[in-house]
């Protein structure tokens, strides 16, 4: 018998937990540092409502209609079709995210061990940069804290849908969102927290247009929401029949952004007001946060409360990322789901090494002129997410037979069946497709410089 949500706020509770993330807290905050704060919050929350809404409304849709994994549901809309393989896409990208997430989620787990232990307070020779360095050069501790994520996340998945992901969420998801407003109120009670607000609400007009901001907050939605990875098709395929598509995915899509945003409100601030670049990239979870915990008042407990924030929400997004593949390997192969998960988490584990040891034994070795991790990171989020999009709207749009997609995302009669169905076979596909010609001619990647 085909699994369950066992209640709508438990599912709901986890697709927030789906989407918040490493996405929200340690990537939205960089890459909004590194384009101008306000100008690229602008661009993204256009890109989430023109994009990230109906994709959402799409893949859970598809996902409830097929009541399978990933491939099954593709296939049961276009049996005939090509266009039947179409889940198998998502599927290999959660499958690749997975395995570099689980690297970042590592370092955050061990930040918490360290900030708890009390030895993240103590700078190390050469300073936190040098400390960081050091750690993720070394040839085995990022692969224990890798594997000690990717097993945490193994041991939720493996209890089930109801017993193990749906209840982890059910109290994690509350507590996460009463650790980023505490972190946000105090962060904004620091003097010169100010300068933090204006960067991030107040936007510069010149550089909204900009096409690297607009390619950024692409990737950032997609990266962020969880857009092409095959989770909301999924989560689809174990929703009930009176758990409501368009409302889950507007609940979901909002939660995860204004998650993104009392984030930005609790780091940013702080940057300004201890004297921080916001504009830090990468490193500024890593590096130039522990050093601004260490000078604020009373931040050894927030940096502490910070990291663990970080690593539970890694914990929720590896949950969803795994249940991806791990649901495609129980239907495919017929196997139970324990087996499934030691065979699927085990082959993710293993396909994240080189990214764990791209800073140190790997280090010789770049994609795209950055180091393995930031060099796959910037292939899926600006590349592979956005084609599995591509994929999903151009297949609800006009693969889906017209007088059935709107009845497919319960909007049939509604004003707001035609303005999805108008947003996914024309608005996305071109944006879409759009920005990524724009690549392929040979367009920078973000970030590149």
């Amino acid at each position: 018998m085909r699994e369950q949500w066992g209640s709508g706020l438990g599912f709901v509770l986890a697709g927030i937990g789906s989407a918040v993330g490493l996405g929200n807290i340690w990537r939205f905050a960089y890459v909004a540092g590194e384009n101008g704060g306000g100008a690229f919050l602008l661009v993204y929350l256009l890109v989430v409502a023109a994009l990230g809404v109906p994709l959402v409304v799409a893949e859970l849709a598809i996902g409830k209609r097929g009541g399978a994994d990933a491939a099954t549901a593709f296939a049961s809309l276009a049996p005939r079709s090509p266009w039947r393989h179409a889940g198998w896409l998502g599927i290999a990208g959660a499958g690749l995210i997975l395995s570099y997430y689980a690297v970042i989620a590592g370092w955050a787990l061990r930040f918490v061990a360290l900030a708890l232990s009390g030895r993240l307070w103590e700078v190390p020779a050469g300073g936190f940069a040098a400390g960081f360095g050091a750690f993720i050069a070394d040839p085995l501790a990022p692969l224990l804290w890798q594997g000690a994520m990717m097993l945490a996340a193994m041991l939720v998945v493996a209890g089930g849908i109801a017993r193990g992901i749906e209840r982890v969420n059910l109290w994690l998801m509350p507590l996460l969102a009463l650790i980023v407003v505490g972190l946000a109120a105090y962060a904004l009670s620091l003097p010169g927290a100010a300068g933090g607000v204006a960067f991030l609400f107040r936007p510069d007009w010149a550089a909204v247009l900009r096409p690297g901001v607009i390619m950024d907050a692409l990737g950032q939605a997609f990266f962020s929401i969880g857009i092409g990875m095959a989770v909301y098709v999924t989560y689809g395929g174990y929703m009930r029949p009176e758990h409501p598509v368009p409302l889950s995915a507007l609940i979901i899509v909002v939660a995860d952004t204004g998650f993104a945003i009392v984030a930005g409100l609790a780091i940013f601030p702080a940057v300004f007001a201890m004297g921080g670049d916001p504009a830090a990239g990468p490193e500024l979870a890593f590096i130039t946060l522990p050093q601004i915990f260490l000078a604020m008042p009373g931040g050894r407990v927030v940096g502490s409360v910070f990291f663990l924030l970080l690593a539970a929400a890694a914990l929720t997004s590896m949950v969803s990322l795994l249940e991806v593949p791990v649901a495609a390997v129980m239907h495919r192969w017929r196997i139970q789901r324990t087996a499934a998960v030691a065979l699927t988490g085990g082959a993710i584990l293993l396909a994240g090494v080189p990214a764990a040891l791209g800073y140190g034994v790997l280090a010789g070795v770049t994609i795209l002129g950055a180091p393995i991790l930031e060099g796959v990171d910037r292939l899926v989020s600006n590349l592979l997410l956005p084609l599995a999009g591509l994929t999903v709207a151009v297949f609800f749009g006009w693969i889906v037979p017209r007088g059935e997609a709107p009845a497919l995302a319960e909007l049939e009669g509604r004003p707001g069946g035609a303005a999805l169905l108008w947003m996914l076979r024309y608005l996305a596909p071109l944006l879409i497709a759009g920005l990524m010609l724009r690549l392929l001619l040979g367009a920078p990647l973000p970030g590149d410089g």
